[in-house]
């Protein structure tokens, strides 16, 4: 299927703006996502309709604490990424085009994708497993017939789009978990082959969209977890929203990061006191099953007011938006 979000260039060239690699690509050539072809200056992309992985998961799984918790989201994949990164825990989907040289999938149409989220009582369809942005054209019609099904869609995402690629979404996309892996340019450039200062960017701009976020930090030891760079990103979420939930997650060896060790609890736990030190309202622990950082408490009378194990909710005591101990409003989807 031709590609949305490029212009035609000389030569048979073709600009790419989807993401903000702006890959300028040669005939015959594929951009930095390895899923989107130059073929006679016309882009393709190679994934559309093509799922390597759909699964029902929790909505707290992606991870969503304030948007629709306890429902159950229909959760879709293609292969492909605008990343690289080092420590990619679904790797062999993510970098398949570009390790393997291939492009596998089932061939599926939206209104299956989403009739099998409807016979299966999930209340959201999720972009997710790999990065979203990269199958755009499928998201956009996935999401446009969920939308007039009744069903929420939802992105989890590095959040290297462009602005024009969250125009596209408006009015269709109701939430994005993104993730802040680091707070230095050092960071993106080594571990993720991008840059930090277009995440940042689309986060602000998704807000004033009126997209719900919530944000996710994998803390890796020795990479990104000094108190220092986890204070600056508390620091930074704060001045653009401090309503947006941060949920910070331990990191587990893996791909080309398996000579690191796991995340102690203790940095984790630090970690949720910096974020709560700097005024953020809702910080939650991820990957630490048991920890009291699952469970979301009032900013305003400190209560627990939703209880969690790992990705299931035991107890749900919001109502009408409203802590029942207080009255503080909180902030959320269909909490």
């Amino acid at each position: 299927m031709e590609a949305r979000l490029y212009n035609k260039a000389d030569k048979n060239y073709v600009n790419c703006f989807l993401c903000a690699h702006h890959c300028k690509i040669a005939d015959g050539k594929r951009g930095i996502c390895g899923v989107r072809e130059n073929r006679g200056g016309t882009l393709y992309t190679l994934v559309y309709g093509k799922v390597i992985a759909h699964h029902i998961d929790p909505i707290e799984k992606k991870p969503f604490f304030q948007f629709q918790p306890g429902s159950h989201s229909y959760s879709i994949a293609t292969v492909g990424c605008n990343f690289r990164c080092l420590h990619c825990q679904n790797f062999e989907i993510s970098q398949m085009p570009k390790d393997e040289k291939r492009i596998l999938g089932e061939d599926i149409t939206p209104e299956e994708i989403v009739n099998e989220a409807l016979e299966t009582g999930c209340k959201s369809i999720s972009y997710t497993y790999t990065e979203p942005t990269i199958f755009f054209e499928f998201a956009y019609d996935c999401m446009k017939f969920a939308k007039e099904m009744g069903l929420k869609n939802t992105f989890v995402t590095n959040g290297f789009m462009t602005k024009e690629c969250i125009d596209g979404m408006k009015g269709l996309l109701d939430a994005a978990n993104v993730d802040v892996k680091a707070f230095t340019e050092e960071f993106y450039k080594r571990v993720c082959g991008a840059r930090l200062a277009p995440v940042l960017e689309a986060i602000e701009y998704m807000r004033q969209c009126g997209i719900w976020v919530e944000i996710t930090t994998l803390i890796i030891p020795t990479q990104n977890d000094s108190e220092d760079e986890l204070r600056q990103i508390a620091k930074w979420i704060y001045k653009t929203d401090k309503t947006m939930p941060w949920h910070l997650s331990a990191f587990y060896p893996t791909y080309k990061l398996n000579n690191l060790p796991r995340t102690p609890v203790s940095i984790i736990d630090r970690a949720r006191e910096i974020g709560l030190e700097e005024g953020l309202l809702y910080v939650y622990t991820g990957n630490v099953p048991g920890d009291p950082g699952e469970s979301t408490y009032c900013y305003n009378c400190k209560k627990k007011i939703i209880e969690r194990f790992g990705f299931a909710v035991r107890k749900n005591v919001v109502k009408d938006s409203k802590c029942p101990h207080c009255g503080a409003k909180i902030d959320g989807v269909e909490l």
